[in-house]
């Protein structure tokens, strides 16, 4: 009996074995028909079409055709847009290690990464870069790009630059060896009230999880609260995602598993070893926060180990693996999708050659409010998951719905407020104020607290910005810039932190008057003094 069933065993297996050897060899067979059939048509294009094409050209616009009838998170990616969108996630680049704003067309020094080859040689805040090399490049209509192209190149190789000090009449010299520059994921790091540590998280970077790391190890006291802000953060990389998770959480606490059509189920856990493993968290998240953010913030929810605060994240729960091809292009090719621990699906709901509709019904929440009222937004009882602790309700088929929802405030938008924003007008005014004010007000304002409690966005600044705006061919509509008044006046107090104290001021400054952020530090106190408190 027992080697009749061993026989039977046998046979399915070996049915088994030929019938995907059989579908193999038939998609193999599929594949090179149609491979074929596009290099002939390339062919009799190259040979016999009455002009000279392109072919090149032809082939990258055929992928991009092939690729947008897939899900809407694939995507082709030509060479020369590679190394441009891998380089923030892989943390530095090779330049000069300056920050700049282009002020009245010229290229003007906003700080010197610290370490970093600029601060080595004494360039200085203020200072304004008038020659690089041999090329003068004051009052030539520079851009960006035009910068980048000045100023990175290979570590280890020189530039010379000509600078204008404020003081010195004759132009600075420098000699500056371009070095390796780390760009910073983490935009700020500071202690809240009540022993809070606040980590503002723009990307999921290489190096993301050891900037967080460091602040937590730096922090000065008892950590009695963490405030994680994945608002805008649009994702990054995976690995990262589950090593950030992994700080949060206990040992064998899954963060998140895949499954795909060619690929076996693969979930990760945490380790046991991260920093803050127990005590209050919270993780804010809004409508722009996807991919590594919902994975994070789903983990720190399904395992009843936070309160996520804030709006429904994007929904994009879908795995791209990046796919070198032989001239330096890449495709990024959707292999699987993310579940959270409890099995939701993050990804919202798509149809495979529709992008423009997938982004369509995204902007489209807006208009069925639900950026203003969680009543708005309906789950059906399918899309129900049980959190793995506490039992709780959650909501899969798009995105995390939040444990705290905090409603949009828009009470003081405006069109003129959004014009001015668009075109970059507050930035630019600001940029140039601080630039003339530098020396005075760096001396004034040697804290932050000292200039959060003097500092004073004055009429005089707004009327400054309302005239440049008019210059640009903004008009003045008065009611609208009273009602937009009060936000504005903080986005440019902001902006004066950042520039003349630190970086990380600009979210110590938006921060006292976000609705979401307050929320946040509510929900701290609640866990903190509940019995039953998400730790």
């Amino acid at each position: 009996m027992r080697q009749n069933k061993i026989k039977a065993a046998l046979l399915c297996a070996v049915l088994l074995l030929a019938s995907a050897v059989t579908g193999a060899a038939q998609q193999k067979s599929e594949m090179n028909r149609a491979a074929g059939k596009f290099n002939q048509t390339l062919f009799y294009i190259d040979r016999l079409y009455l002009e000279d094409v392109d072919l090149n050209a032809l082939v990258e616009k055929a992928i991009v055709a092939a690729v947008g009838e897939l899900d809407p998170h694939s995507s082709y990616i030509s060479a020369e847009d590679v190394k441009a969108m891998n380089e923030p996630l892989q943390g530095e680049f090779e330049g000069i290690g300056i920050e700049f704003a282009i002020i009245r067309d010229t290229l003007t020094v906003q700080a010197t990464v610290a370490g970093g080859p600029s601060e080595r040689v004494g360039l200085l805040a203020g200072d304004k870069i008038l020659r690089v090399d041999t090329s003068f490049i004051a009052g030539i209509g520079l851009s960006n790009e035009d910068v980048y192209g000045y100023l990175r190149g290979k570590k280890g190789t020189k530039v010379e630059l000509g600078v204008l000090r404020k003081g010195v009449a004759e132009l600075l010299d420098f000699t500056v060896v371009r070095d390796k520059i780390p760009i910073n994921s983490l935009d700020a790091a500071y202690k809240v009230e009540d022993d809070v540590l606040y980590l503002k998280l723009s990307r999921f970077a290489a190096k993301s999880r050891d900037e967080i790391v460091e602040a937590i190890r730096s922090f000065d006291g008892v950590i009695r609260g963490v405030i994680l802000d994945l608002r805008s953060n649009s994702g990054g990389y995976l690995p990262t995602a589950i090593d950030i998770a992994n700080e949060f959480l206990e040992a064998g606490d899954l963060i998140v598993y895949t499954e795909g059509r060619a690929l076996p189920r693969m979930q990760e856990s945490a380790r046991g070893n991260g920093l803050y493993r127990q005590g209050p968290l919270v993780v804010m998240i809004d409508e722009n926060s996807a991919s590594a953010s919902e994975i994070v913030a789903g983990a720190i929810q399904d395992q009843d180990r936070g309160v996520i605060v804030g709006r429904r994240s994007f929904g994009k729960g879908l795995v791209q693996q990046a796919i070198p091809l032989e001239d330096g292009s890449e495709l990024r090719l959707t292999i699987a999708r993310y579940h959270t621990p409890s099995g939701r699906v993050i990804q919202s709901h798509y149809e495979a050659g529709h992008a423009d509709q997938y982004y369509k019904d995204f902007y489209e929440r807006y208009l069925r409010g639900e950026s203003f009222s969680r009543d708005s937004i309906q789950f059906p009882d399918s899309l129900k998951f049980k959190t793995l602790r506490l039992g709780r309700t959650v909501y899969g088929g798009g995105g995390i719905m939040p444990d705290v929802f905090v409603p949009q405030d828009t009470a003081s938008y405006s069109a003129y407020y959004a014009a001015l924003l668009r075109q970059g007008l507050v930035i630019e005014y600001m940029n140039g104020l601080c630039d003339r004010n530098r020396s005075a007000w760096t001396s004034r304002y040697r804290t932050f607290e000292k200039f959060d409690r003097s500092f004073k966005i004055t009429d005089e600044m707004v009327d400054g910005l309302v005239a440049l705006a008019s210059e640009r061919g903004i008009e003045l509509k008065e009611d609208e810039l009273e009602r937009s008044r009060e936000d504005l006046c903080l986005y440019m107090k902001a902006l004066a932190a950042s520039s003349i104290v630190s970086r990380d001021c600009f979210y110590r400054v938006m921060n006292s008057r976000s609705p979401e952020f307050q929320a946040a530090l509510e929900a701290l106190r609640e866990a903190s003094l509940s019995r039953n408190a998400l730790l």
